[in-house]
């Protein structure tokens, strides 16, 4: 039985090819490369070693790039509330990451929005006042 097994390594010990193949991976997530022949060319990789990687090697999304965050809102069903909750947290530089919203009833809406924020914001206590003063936030609560 073939067991899969992962291992975390820093990219500066490992051989240029991974490093280009990251690079075209991310060329093609982004649309920068319509196809990975221009992927690769971009990346100055060959084809046949992106496909033998391509599979095997991916970023690594770890604390020093920031803490995931989610809140849990209750929202008023009325216009702009939640483009006013997002732009609230735009302010703060947070990159937010998902938004989900769930019907209203009984003209109230559960949101949870999740994001990632930068290490040197420690407390999130100035966010949720701020966030509590915005007309329709009916609470608000990290889980």
């Amino acid at each position: 039985m073939n067991h899969k097994q992962l291992v975390l390594v820093d990219k500066s010990v490992l051989p240029e090819v991974f490093d280009k193949v990251l690079m075209a991976k991310t060329f093609l997530a982004r649309n920068i490369a319509k196809n990975s022949t221009e992927a690769c060319k971009m990346a100055d990789i060959s084809r046949s070693a992106f496909y033998k990687y391509k599979d095997s090697v991916c970023f690594y999304e770890d604390k020093e790039n920031g803490r995931l965050v989610t809140f849990y809102f209750r929202l008023s069903d009325e216009p702009g509330v939640l483009s006013k909750v997002l732009q609230k947290l735009s302010g703060f530089n947070v990159n937010i990451l998902t938004v989900n919203q769930n019907i209203p009833v009984d003209r109230v809406a559960v949101v949870t929005i999740s994001f990632r924020m930068d290490d040197a914001i420690t407390d999130t206590n100035s966010m949720f006042e701020e966030i509590e003063t915005i007309s329709g936030v009916v609470s608000v609560k990290q889980i």
